[in-house]
């Protein structure tokens, strides 16, 4: 029995799918079925009871599937102890971040890391918060960075940086001639948005519930670049983390009017609880963690 045998028995057991334990592991779906083909022969008894729509654990499936997870961590935790005797950071990690973070916050984040570490190879994808929460679980990525985290078993979150919200508009509405406004003050404009459900969008409801403000949705989208594209065309107002709109604010397309008040949304790295982090990743993590020198 080899380690990559008992890691794609985990990974079946997470994902209880064949084709998304083939997808982690980088091998076909017949390559899964028949290591655990083998490890059931190896063990004469049946771990994992197949049907159509998922894979379910047998009862010496789950015994087998912890002894094969503290196997797994120990080896984790002894290759990155043995890694980090190295005398450089080396390796790579795959992270999985949400638009707004990818697109605005990372990049010289990763600029200032590539530079420091320039061995390490660092691979980095774009994805919805409930999708960066999945392959966190299922061990597609090493890291996930979000936006308003949310607690979930078997997660650990790092709290990073805090993002404030502002105003924005069109540089020729009203708004954009103050120095600070009050959200009270923005009852019955009308609002670009993100989508109801999506973290920051739930956030701000919340934040504009307490304060007893009455928002004009107009126009709803799932990603803060279509919203700002529509604020640009005089379709309404949006409220905004203050990073997104840095080059519209250089451009002059946009207006940003900060609000009174301590608004902000809370910024975070998750990974799974309990696996081994590389030294490059727990590097990386130390980064984001600190404000970059300006």
């Amino acid at each position: 029995m080899q380690i990559d045998s008992m890691k794609t028995f985990c990974d079946l057991a997470e994902t209880k799918s064949f084709t998304r334990a083939a997808q982690i592991n980088g091998v076909t779906q017949s390559a899964v079925s028949q290591t655990i083909t083998a490890l059931e022969r190896q063990f004469t008894t049946r771990l994992i009871e197949r049907s159509k729509r998922n894979s379910q654990l047998t009862r010496e499936g789950h015994i087998f599937y912890e002894a094969c997870k503290g196997i797994l961590e120990t080896y984790d935790s002894l290759r990155a102890k043995i890694k980090e005797t190295q005398a450089s950071i080396s390796g790579r990690f795959h992270a999985s971040a949400v638009y707004s973070i990818g697109l605005h916050v990372l990049p010289p984040y990763l600029k200032a890391f590539m530079k420091r570490f320039p061995t390490v190879n660092v691979r980095v994808s774009y994805s919805h918060s409930d999708e960066i929460y999945e392959q966190v679980f299922g061990n597609a990525v090493d890291l996930g960075l979000v936006a308003c985290p949310v607690r979930h078993h078997g997660l650990e979150i790092v709290p990073l940086q805090k993002e404030p919200f502002v105003v924005i508009c069109h540089p020729a509405h009203p708004l954009a001639k103050l120095k600070s406004v009050k959200l009270k003050s923005l009852s019955g404009e009308k609002f670009v948005s993100l989508e109801a459900g999506l973290p920051t969008r739930r956030l701000l409801d919340r934040i504009m519930k307490s304060q007893k403000v009455t928002a004009r949705h107009v126009m709803e989208f799932d990603n803060f670049q279509t919203v700002k594209r529509a604020v640009e065309i005089e379709s309404g107002i949006s409220v905004v983390p203050k990073g997104v709109v840095k080059e519209e604010l250089v451009a002059r397309t946009l207006a940003a009017v900060p609000l009174e008040g301590n608004f902000s949304r809370q910024l975070a790295a998750v990974y799974k609880r309990k696996k081994a982090m590389s030294s490059a990743l727990k590097e990386f993590v130390a980064m984001l963690k600190k404000p970059l020198p300006s």
